[in-house]
C-alpha cells in the first residue's frame, strides 16, 4: 500500500471516495486500487447479486409487514452497497455488532431467512445464534452496539488474536454518549474495532445537518482515530475502505472509522412516513446515485452482458424472497414456556408472577398456554392487518 490509511484520512476526508460513479466511470484511487486487485468482473458481478438479493430482501419484509405479517420493518432501501460491500470484506471469525437495519450484512454473515424475521414478527426475543454467525443479534438502543463492539475488540487484543470487531451504526447515532465513549476507548486501548457509519441522511425526520457542521468522519480524529470517508452507493469504495480498516487493525493499528455516505431512500420503519419532512427533489437526486445501477453501467462498459447476469441476480433473489415468506408463514408461535422461560438464566420471582398474569389472561380467553403457538390467539397470519 502506497500510503498508510492516516494519510488518506487526512488528505480525503472532506471528498467521499469514489471508485464506479453513477454513470459508471471507474475511478482509480492508488490505495484503494492495491487491495481490490483480487476483485474482477465475475466477483464485481456476484457484488451486484448480493446487492440485488438484500434489496429484494427489504421489499419482501416491507411486504410482509403491511399485511399484517410483521409488526415493524426497518428499510434499507438504498444502502445496499455500503452494507454488502463491507460485509463480503470481513472473515468468518470477525465479529460484527450492528443496528436494526443491517438485513444485508446478516444475508452475507450467512444468517437463516427465518432469524431475519422472527423479532419483527414476535416469535422470539431475539434473532439468530450469534456465535453461529459470528454476529450479535441487531441492538435496538442506538448506538449501544459501539461499546459491545469495542469491549469484544479489547478482549482480542488481549487474548492475542488477529480477528477485528465491526460496529455498524447510522449517523443519528454519532451524538450519542455511547458511540462517542465507544470511540474514546478504542483510541485509549488501540483496540483492533472498525466503526462503520452509514450516514444515510436522516434520523427518522432529522436531517445530518443538524447533528453535525462537518462531515461526520472529521469527528474521529479528535479522539486520534483516522477517518475514512466514502460514497457509501459505490460498492468497490465500501470494500476497499473496510479491507483497509481490517488491515490496520489486525496488524495492532488500532481502531479506523469509516463514514459511508449513503441515503435512505425508503422511510425510517415500516410506521414512518418520510413525505412529511423530506423534499422530493433530495429523493430524487439520490435515485440517480442508485448503487445498483452503477454497478450495471459499470460492467456494461467491460463488455459484459448486463442482462445476463441482471436477470440471473432477479432469479436469485426471487428464490430467496420465496423461501423467506414461506418459512415466515409456516413458523410456529412460541409457546407461554419459550417466552418466558429464556429470559434469564435462573429462577426469577419478578418474570414468574408475569407468567402468572400471563396464565391467567390466556385461561380467561379460554387458552391453556402450553403448547406452540398458544398465547398468541390465532397468530398474525390470521388477517389482523398492520400492527
Amino acid at each position: 500500500m502506497s500510503r498508510d490509511v492516516l494519510s488518506v484520512a487526512a488528505t480525503e476526508a472532506a471528498d467521499p471516495i469514489q471508485l464506479v460513479a453513477p454513470d459508471g466511470t471507474r475511478h482509480h484511487h492508488p490505495d484503494f486500487d492495491a487491495v481490490l486487485t483480487d476483485v474482477n468482473d465475475d466477483a464485481l458481478a456476484e457484488l451486484y447479486t448480493d446487492m440485488v438479493v438484500a434489496r429484494r430482501i427489504d421489499a419482501e419484509a416491507t411486504a410482509l409487514q403491511r399485511q399484517g405479517e410483521l409488526a415493524l420493518w426497518p428499510p434499507l432501501l438504498g444502502q445496499e452497497a455500503a452494507q454488502i460491500g463491507s460485509a463480503r470484506a470481513l472473515r468468518p471469525d470477525d465479529f460484527v455488532f450492528s443496528s436494526y437495519r443491517e438485513n444485508g450484512v446478516a444475508y452475507c454473515r450467512g444468517a437463516d431467512l427465518d432469524d431475519l424475521l422472527t423479532v419483527w414478527r414476535g416469535n422470539a426475543s431475539s434473532g439468530w445464534d450469534p456465535f453461529a454467525i459470528n454476529m450479535a443479534t441487531p441492538q435496538i438502543i442506538i448506538g449501544a452496539q459501539t461499546l459491545h463492539a469495542v469491549g469484544y475488540a479489547m478482549g482480542v487484543k488481549l487474548d492475542g488474536g488477529d480477528q477485528a470487531s465491526v460496529a455498524y451504526f447510522g449517523d443519528g447515532a454519532v451524538t450519542q454518549g455511547d458511540v462517542n465513549e465507544a470511540l474514546a476507548f478504542a483510541a485509549s486501548y488501540r483496540a483492533p474495532a472498525v466503526f462503520f457509519c452509514q450516514n444515510n441522511h436522516w434520523a427518522i425526520s432529522e436531517p445530518v445537518d443538524l447533528q453535525t457542521r462537518v462531515p461526520i468522519a472529521q469527528r474521529a480524529s479528535g479522539f486520534g482515530i483516522p477517518a475514512l470517508r466514502i460514497d457509501g452507493n459505490d460498492v468497490l469504495a465500501s470494500l476497499a475502505a473496510t479491507r483497509i480498516a481490517l488491515e490496520r487493525a489486525r496488524a495492532g493499528g488500532g481502531p479506523t472509522f469509516i463514514e459511508a455516505v449513503t441515503y435512505r431512500m425508503g422511510p425510517h420503519t415500516t410506521a414512518d412516513d418520510p413525505t412529511r419532512y423530506r423534499d422530493p427533489d433530495e429523493l430524487e437526486a439520490w435515485a440517480a446515485k442508485d448503487p445498483l445501477v452503477r454497478v450495471e453501467r459499470y460492467l456494461a462498459t467491460r463488455g459484459m452482458a448486463v442482462d445476463g447476469f441482471r436477470e440471473a441476480a432477479e432469479h436469485r433473489a426471487d428464490d430467496v424472497a420465496q423461501a423467506l415468506r414461506r418459512g415466515l408463514i409456516e413458523k410456529t408461535d412460541p409457546g407461554v414456556d419459550q417466552v418466558f422461560g429464556e429470559v434469564y438464566a435462573e429462577e426469577h420471582t419478578w418474570l414468574a408472577r408475569q407468567e402468572e398474569h400471563y396464565r391467567r389472561y390466556l385461561a380467561s380467553l379460554g387458552e391453556a398456554g402450553d403448547g406452540p403457538g398458544d398465547g398468541s390467539g390465532d397468530g398474525p397470519d390470521a388477517g389482523e392487518g398492520d400492527r
